[in-house]
């Protein structure tokens, strides 16, 4: 039998690579489309790739129509908020005019289900925890108005072309393919557990906490961690919702418990055999001291369970990933 095709966008990138993974396992064929500005080329290793950029609506189409996919998953965006407070119009002219030519390549070729990888950063600084999907969205920065943005955009097509849509808002996604098959690369990184695992491994690396003195437990930071692969399987559970004829759906992907940042020190330490180097500077403006999702959506529409999320499975996989990408003497 003949394997369904999803057309994967970003799927070089850290989730839709594991995502890509997540498809070929569940039986599915991943088409994996992305101009590897951020990708990776050795990410793509269960289905084609086709080479081109969201700019690129003809190639966007042909791809769908090529390989007849039975859906999308929507990965492709800049995802660095940093960058998108220094370089607002990159963000929403990738984020927004790239999704809206998805979009338009999905209606002109027929494709009916579309999975958009999207945040909790639309909720900006919520009025309460942990955060449900009614609270409205306040993005305080570019990339979360992007997204936002894409959301509502998707909407308005589901309502006007009969799309079927399913919104992942994940949390902090974090580790790496539990059997080293695959990893997060990024270049810069901005992520706390990598970052962590290279001030453990490298003497000359540090490790920056942002502030020790919010309202918290131990005075630094708060946030919901999430397995990379658990958030593929979510969308895998999202596509076969879709295909079964579900109801468009927006959803928080979160474990429900916070993780602080020196409890993520403490998961890598584990981990690693060593203490990472750390340095402390004041606070960031316009971080939250706390930011935790509810996932009883998730959980009980697409009967999702985050298996691998708690922060030590996180730092030993992720671990494991980076001393095999790199080899521990490179990093002594």
């Amino acid at each position: 039998m003949e394997k369904q095709a999803v057309l994967v966008t970003g799927g070089a990138g850290y989730v839709g690579s594991h995502a890509c993974m997540a498809l070929s396992e569940a039986g599915f064929l991943p088409v994996c489309y992305d101009d590897l500005r951020r990708g990776n080329r050795w990410a793509v290793q269960w289905g084609p790739l086709i080479e081109a950029p969201l700019e690129d609506s003809a190639a966007l189409a042909s791809a769908m129509q090529s390989h007849s996919v039975a859906a999308v998953m929507h990965f492709a965006a800049y995802a660095y908020v940093a960058e998108s407070m220094s370089d607002p119009s990159s963000y929403f002219r990738n984020n927004v005019s790239g999704s809206i030519n998805v979009l338009d390549a999905m209606v002109a070729s027929g494709v009916p289900n579309l999975v958009i990888s999207s945040t909790c950063a639309i909720y900006g600084i919520p009025p309460a925890l942990p955060i449900v999907e009614e609270m409205p969205a306040a993005p305080i920065n570019p990339y979360g108005a992007s997204k936002h943005i894409m959301e509502e955009i998707a909407d308005w097509y589901a309502q006007t072309h009969g799309l079927r849509t399913c919104a992942l808002r994940y949390f902090n996604a974090a580790g790496c393919d539990p059997s080293g098959a695959i990893g997060e690369w990024h270049d810069p990184e901005p992520h706390v557990f990598p970052l962590a695992i290279a001030a453990a491994l490298d003497r000359n690396s540090q490790f920056s906490i942002f502030g020790t003195d919010y309202p918290t437990p131990d005075g630094t930071a708060v946030r919901d961690y999430v397995h990379v692969s658990d958030l593929a399987e979510a969308h895998v559970l999202a596509l076969h919702r879709l295909l079964e004829g579900g109801d468009n759906l927006r959803c928080n992907l979160g474990t429900g418990q916070g993780t602080s940042v020196k409890e993520v020190l403490e998961a890598v330490a584990s981990a690693a055999g060593r203490k990472p180097n750390v340095v402390m500077h004041p606070r960031r403006p316009g971080d939250p001291p706390e930011l935790v999702a509810d996932p009883s959506l998730a959980m009980q529409t697409l009967r999702w369970k985050p298996i691998r999320s708690d922060p030590l499975t996180i730092a030993e996989d992720a671990h494991r990933w980076y001393v095999r990408r790199l080899g521990e003497r490179s990093l002594a």
